[in-house]
Formats: C-alpha cells, structure tokens, sequence
C-alpha cells in the first residue's frame, strides 16, 4: 500500500471497545478482510473504553501490527457515546464506519454500507430484523424504538443497531454526547441528511457479557426527551415553554372567572380549594412563560448561526453568473464570499441504486414532519 492511501484512508471504521478481548483479533482479522475488498485505503480506530480485562494490551498489540489500526486509550469508562466524540474528531476518511465489538455486527457487510453511502445516502442504519438476544434485551428494545419513531418522526426500524455508516459531511455536524449515540439518526435528520436503513447480519455473542441492563432503557426515555428539545426547540424555547405555560395560565384564569362571577351572585369564594387552585396555575403558567423568554435571550446570545441550518452544496459560478455583468466588474474580489449569496439545493440526489433496495425506506428531510409538543 503506498504512502498516500495510507495518509489519505476512504474509509474509517470506528469501534468502541469495553472488556471484548476474546473478540478483538477475529473482529480485527474481519474488518481487514471486508475493507480490502472495496479497492480503496482505510484505518480501523479501536476506543478504549476503559477495559480491565486486557483489552488495552492486545489493542496495542494490533496497531504495532498495523500502522492502519489507531488506538485511543481513556483513563476509566466513560460511555459510548463519549467513546463515539473522541474517534469522531479524529477520523480521516470520507466514509466512517461504526459497530459494536462484540462480533454480533459481521464486518462482510461493510461493503453493502459503503455501496449506500456511495450512491447517495449521509447516513445508513442498520437493522437487526432477526435478532439473536434474550427477550429480556429485545422486548425492551422494540419498546424504546416505537417511542422514538412516534416521538421523533424518523421511520426507521432499530435505532439502537450500532452498525452504521456516514458521510463525514455528516459526522462532522453531529455532536455526541451523554447517550445521544443512540439518536444520532434523530439529529441528521433534523438537519436534513438523507437517512437510509439496511438488514445486517445479527450473529450470537461468542465471548463475554452484555452490557445492557434496564437502566439504559430508563436512560434511553430521558435522553429522547433530549435530544427533542436540542433538535426541535433549541433555537424556539418559548414554543416549548409557551404552549404548557399557556393552557395552566388559561386554566387558573378560567376559574378565576368562574369564581368571580359566583362572588358577584353573593356567594363566598374565600374558602373554596378552586380559588387556590385557579391562583396556582395561573403563577405556574407565567413561570413557564417566563422560563421560555429567559430561554429566547440564551439562544440570542449563545446560538450561532451555522448551528440552525446545514448546507449541503454552494455553487461558486452559478452565484457569479447569476449577477449582472455591470456588478460582477464593480464587485471586489470578496465578494464571492458574501454569506447572502450562500445557496442550497433542496433535491434530492440521484440514487443509481434505489431499484436494487426499493423494500428499504429511505428517509429524507420532507419525511421528518414537526410533532406535537409533548
């Protein structure tokens, strides 16, 4: 392999790791022989997630084998989507790669992931269809990705598969943290990525333990609850706040006026639970009110602007040849360079593919439709 494929890798295959051992050379020996297939250079980014079991010394042992394999030891265990960040900012190449160290991701099918990305898509899921786990982690599961489906609006069928794959356009506008590793689909899709899913290979775990407990559902509820309000109502807080805010404030006022008209009839109110209760929703409503116009003064000073929008192409020379030839000479040269001139295409791209997957739904940003507040 030369110098500058090795420099310059297609493909970043990105894999957290977490007491997997037994499992590092035959997943390492599968991920090599599934990369050297697609004719182009890539490298294998192994994240130590604080393993006691040895898996920081056969990792080592693999990049001093490989000068393709990096290694990124952390101090203790910090999650995976922690694990995700680090490898993020790192990666080289200009399709990057996620699965799970476990062996029940089958690297042969890296191949049919880099095919989807290639024919259009920004960001490919998989989908465990036939899954080789105990009810006790499945039942969960299926739980978990109805909520999601309904709440955020994306259709896919498993967002918990860790086997994806990106365009590194995307990655770099994602940012993962806390247990958002789970909904990274959600938040491409609110910035209009084109979201594809494909049935992987699920095989049985060979060696260790699974990770997952029922904590990480209840986690999974509370990060959606998240991850809803960055995608949805960061740059619109008082949307969040306004619409409760407004129906406590609507039920106090209405009782209020339900018991000032009974006190003009001669009744006495000044005992009755209604009145304390019709004031404390109204004061509750304001506060949420309120809550969401301190949260409009935060986003007018903390939220930049490329944080709101996602630009997927800007075409230099229909910009300029759009101008009238008297303004193109009387322009400066920085001009092309004004961000009022920056333009986007809404089209989808052509996908060469589509006829070969049409049992596959493509998700693509007139698919992510707002939902109610909850």
């Amino acid at each position: 392999m030369s110098d500058t494929v090795a420099n310059s890798p297609g493909i970043s295959v990105v894999v957290p790791v977490f007491d997997e051992v037994e499992s590092l050379e035959e997943l390492y020996q599968g991920i090599t022989t599934a990369c050297s297939h697609l004719g182009r250079g890539h490298e294998i980014v192994f994240i130590n997630d604080g393993s006691r079991d040895g898996s920081d010394r056969k990792l080592d042992e693999l990049a001093a084998r490989d000068s393709r394999v990096q290694v990124i030891h952390f101090r203790r265990n910090f999650g995976k989507s922690p694990a995700l960040a680090a490898a993020f900012e790192r990666v080289r190449g200009e399709v990057v790669l996620t699965l799970d160290a476990d062996l029940q991701d089958d690297p042969a099918m890296i191949p049919d992931f880099v095919e989807r990305i290639d024919a259009g898509a920004d960001l490919v899921s998989g989908w465990k269809k036939r899954r080789h786990d105990p009810i006790g982690k499945t039942l969960p599961s299926k739980v978990f990705n109805f909520i999601v489906r309904k709440l955020s609006g994306i259709p896919l069928k498993d967002f918990n598969c860790g086997f994806k794959a990106y365009r590194i356009e995307c990655i770099r506008e994602l940012s993962v943290y806390g247990g958002f590793h789970r909904f990274l689909p959600v938040l491409a899709g609110s910035k209009g990525f084109r979201i594809e899913q494909l049935v992987v290979n699920h095989r049985p775990r060979k060696h260790g333990v699974s990770k997952f407990g029922v904590k990480r559902f209840f986690d999974g509820i509370l990060d959606l609850l998240t991850v809803l309000l960055v995608t949805k109502y960061r740059t619109r807080p008082l949307h969040f706040f306004g619409v409760p805010g407004m129906l406590l404030s609507g039920a106090g006022v209405g009782l209020l006026i339900y018991l000032s008209v009974l006190w003009f009839l001669g009744q006495s109110i000044g005992t009755r639970p209604l009145l304390t209760l019709g004031v404390l929703l109204t004061i509750m409503g304001l506060q949420f009110v309120c809550f969401g116009l301190l949260g409009e003064l935060l986003v007018r000073t903390t939220v930049a602007p490329r944080e709101i929008y996602s630009i997927r192409e800007h075409d230099h020379a229909n910009v300029a040849a759009s101008r009238p030839v008297a303004a193109r000479k009387s322009a400066p040269a920085a001009v092309a360079h004004d961000p009022e001139t920056v333009t986007s295409e809404d089209e989808p791209r052509p996908d060469p593919a589509a006829e070969t997957r049409q049992d596959i739904p493509i998700v693509g940003p007139e698919d992510v439709r707002p939902k109610s507040s909850l």
